[in-house]
């Protein structure tokens, strides 16, 4: 009699969760998804993500019967594998993360998890967080508990290509936890790389997005200083980085999503916990990103209101690009610019209208825009704000601005998306993150 697959539950079916477990399922593991949200289980049943995410409903629709199921809890039979993909969201005012979430699922695992079960946790969290939390957790269940960190790090837009192709981190309790956890990753990640500790591989998670925050803070203190000085950072970055035989300058622009906004926190809270109080350069460059969406309002503010003040209260600005990032195209809306964008201009402005050509126009309306098609946003528009790069904005030629804006309409370009269509076009103010 052949012996069954393994069989895996993945707990949380979010942007992270969804795709491991399709992957999954798709490799030949029988998994079990949980999720506590009935219209995500009821979404999931009926092989239609709810989240976009490119190749996941062909892959979820094309599963055989019962590759994977999914549910409200863990099933009474213990699974060979947990792997907990739970959200932790941060407070950006304390650094501190919420591990309720966490919690919860540790505490509904280790109800039912035998000494052989493995427990993965994929969820970023703060360094320490899985000796601290959840190792005891499961040492009042087992004596020997089989615990391994493999933390995600794929993009929305590239998730289910990245999962196949980027080494897959794995840091065990022992070395028992390390090979079980191996050996269920080589299931969908060829390349799997074994580090020393829990703490080890918790760290590599939060010092990758913090780096990857430094880089873009430094291109976008450049714009910042580039505005102030009358220059354009773009011809600056472009001149330095050619034919230059040196890392290159990253060119500016916002940086959004739920990792890159957060996880230089975690590892500031985590480093303070450790003794180590100040990461200067995590924290100035997490500042001077922060800032950029309030610096796009101040210019298209200021561009409005010159030479008449009394044009901003009357004003509709459209604002492009809800999503936190254009490409690869997302419809997640977390640590996205348009947020704080919204924040700036509510109650200043007489309608602020916003476009994303993949999120929903509820949750459009959800963080405060009046959700509008492209034509009809732009239709009589004092001001158009293009926060993300997606190529369908390529569309807004000065052919479909001029003569449909308001007045002399403003434009403001946080990539440069438009730059060749629109600088020096008579009629429009144009505007772009780091040119003064």
């Amino acid at each position: 009699m052949t012996t069954p697959p393994p069989e895996v539950a993945v707990v949380g079916l979010g942007y992270v969760g969804l795709p491991l477990a399709v992957a999954l399922a798709r490799a030949g593991v029988r998994v079990v998804g949980v999720d506590v949200n009935p219209d995500v289980r009821d979404a999931v049943t009926r092989a239609r993500p709810p989240f976009f995410e490119p190749g996941l409903a062909e892959a979820l629709a094309a599963l055989d019967d019962g590759a994977l199921t999914v549910a409200d809890r863990l099933p009474d039979a213990t699974p060979d594998a947990v792997i907990i993909c739970v959200g932790t969201a941060v407070d950006p005012a304390t650094g501190r993360c919420d591990l309720g979430p966490l919690r919860a699922a540790v505490t509904a695992a280790t109800a039912r998890i035998t000494p052989d079960t493995l427990l993965v946790v994929r969820s970023t969290v703060p360094v320490g967080t899985c000796r601290d939390l959840v190792e005891p957790a499961m040492r009042r269940v087992t004596a020997s508990p089989l615990l391994a960190f493999c933390p995600e790090r794929i993009i929305q837009g590239s998730a289910m290509a990245e999962l196949a192709s980027l080494p897959q981190i794995i840091g065990g309790l022992d070395d028992a936890s390390a090979k079980r956890a191996e050996a269920l990753f080589a299931a969908v990640c060829p390349d799997r790389v074994l580090v020393s500790s829990l703490e080890a591989a918790e760290m590599i998670k939060l010092i990758c997005n913090a780096h990857t925050d430094l880089i873009y803070g430094f291109g976008n203190e450049v714009a910042l200083a580039a505005t102030a000085f009358g220059l354009d950072a773009t011809e600056l970055i472009a001149s330095a980085n050619l034919r230059y035989p040196r890392p290159d300058l990253s060119r500016p622009g916002f940086v959004g999503g739920s990792c890159l906004t957060k996880d230089p926190y975690l590892l500031m809270h985590s480093a303070a916990t450790a003794g180590h109080t100040e990461m200067p350069m995590v924290a100035a460059a997490r500042r001077t990103n922060e800032r950029v969406p309030g610096h796009a309002v101040e210019r298209v503010v200021a561009a409005l209101t010159d030479p008449d003040p009394g044009r901003l209260a009357d004003a509709k600005v459209l604002v492009c690009g809800i999503a936190y990032k254009g490409r690869p195209e997302t419809d997640d809306v977390r640590g996205s610019a348009a947020t704080d964008v919204a924040a700036l201009l509510r109650g200043r402005v007489r309608t602020l209208a916003g476009h994303d050509p993949i999120v929903r126009p509820e949750r459009i309306a959800e963080l405060g825009y009046r959700p509008v098609g492209l034509d009809e946003g732009v239709a009589d528009a004092d001001a158009v704000v293009l926060l993300s790069d997606h190529p369908g904005y390529a569309t807004l030629t000065a052919d479909k601005l001029l003569g449909r804006m308001r007045g002399r309409g403003v434009v403001f370009d946080m990539w440069g998306l438009l730059d060749a269509e629109l600088t020096g076009i008579e009629g429009l103010t144009y505007l772009r993150l780091g040119r003064g």
